[in-house]
């Protein structure tokens, strides 16, 4: 599937929506940094908060209508489906599609109609995360396979695509005691993509870029773009539907777009969800000033206890400023854990949430290939 863009149309969103973006090639330390080195750390800092507030699994209450406070093993759907009137309207289009039997074309044609959905939509696992899994789906026949390459007994998602070039992460939260609620981080995320010089391919282009070679090293994704296709110069051609870091996407700090009114405008959606304390609201947006004014946005999916401080991954945020914000997060989500303890929520047991996180990892590697 090709996600070519005009240049000049690219240049205009870009302006509209986004901070001037680094160089593709620009990675954060943090990116450059083995996993495992990331994870001693934040583990480290985990197991002192429990220490302090003597619980493992206290963030498992954070959010107690979501299964495991969405630390892990949560459905998206399990957000959607508990939403008022007031955060519905800002949520893309959806419906859930069970795979315990085959569907009929016409079936599936009336689940979309159900939902007010058309051709283009986005296929998306209901249990999964960092976009494994998720397609950008053309057609019915595009969706039938994408049906066949699914486990059977579970759910998948069906969802508006949002064309919108902007797209951020909105980290929320609410002290359980009061009224209102506020954002503590925003993150810019960019999608992966090359600029065209009018002589190379697009697969050499991306054979030339550190960033966008992820693509091909990644699991579980399956480039769409056309490797042939040499695009003029200055032309930008997006290369997957997916912004992940995972096939190169990138993140920027967009903290500086955090206003009351958009505050107030969140606040309001997560007040009519059901005791949703502390996650992050993953929208596309048509401009920064829209965003800002806390209009012209659009729900794509939502994150529990388990949301990353995703703007850490900047690359003009050092190291330390960006363990500094992962930090706080975490004291933030055992002090929430603690208020809720206090209401009488019990948090789930250490067996249980490994068997949750082991669940999810074995249908990650089930799903069909992201794109």
């Amino acid at each position: 599937m090709q996600f070519d863009l005009p240049v000049d149309d690219y240049v205009e969103a870009t302006a509209a929506a986004t901070a001037p973006a680094a160089p593709s090639q620009a990675r954060s330390l943090l990116e450059r940094m083995p996993k495992w080195l990331i994870c001693i750390p934040i583990t480290l800092q985990w197991l002192l908060l429990a220490l302090r507030y003597q619980s493992l699994t206290l963030p498992t209450i954070v959010n107690p209508a979501i299964t495991s406070g969405g630390l892990v093993g949560e459905g998206k759907l399990e957000y959607f489906d508990g939403m008022g009137p007031l955060a519905l309207s800002a949520t893309a289009a959806y419906c859930a599609v069970p795979t315990h039997k085959r569907h009929t074309g016409s079936e599936l044609r009336e689940l979309m109609r159900s939902a007010g959905l058309s051709f283009p939509v986005v296929a998306k696992p209901d249990l999964g995360l960092c976009g494994y899994g998720v397609r950008l789906l053309a057609n019915r026949a595009e969706l039938l396979d994408y049906l066949l390459a699914f486990p059977s007994n579970e759910t998948l998602v069906l969802q508006q695509y949002l064309p919108q070039e902007g797209e951020a992460g909105i980290f929320y939260i609410r002290d359980p005691q009061a009224q209102t609620g506020r954002i503590i981080g925003l993150a810019l995320r960019y999608f992966p993509r090359v600029v065209g010089d009018g002589s190379h391919t697009t697969g050499e282009l991306v054979a030339a870029d550190p960033r966008a070679q992820r693509l091909l090293n990644s699991p579980r994704h399956q480039p769409g773009y056309n490797a042939h296709h040499v695009p003029a110069a200055g032309e930008v051609v997006r290369l997957a539907t997916i912004g992940s870091t995972r096939v190169g996407g990138l993140y920027r700090d967009g903290s500086d777009y955090i206003t009351p009114q958009l505050t107030r405008a969140v606040d309001a959606i997560a007040r009519d969800m059901p005791a949703f304390h502390f996650g992050r609201f993953d929208v596309r947006f048509d401009s920064l000033q829209d965003l800002s004014a806390g209009s012209g946005f659009a729900i794509m999916e939502i994150n529990g206890a388990g949301s990353e401080a995703i703007e850490a991954w900047d690359p003009g945020t050092g190291v330390l400023a960006g363990f500094r914000m992962i930090f706080k997060k975490q004291r933030i989500l055992f002090a929430i854990g603690n208020a809720m303890r206090k209401k009488g929520f019990k948090p789930l047991g250490v067996l249980a949430l490994a068997q949750l996180n082991h669940r999810q990892n074995q249908l990650i590697a089930r799903y069909p290939p992201s794109n």
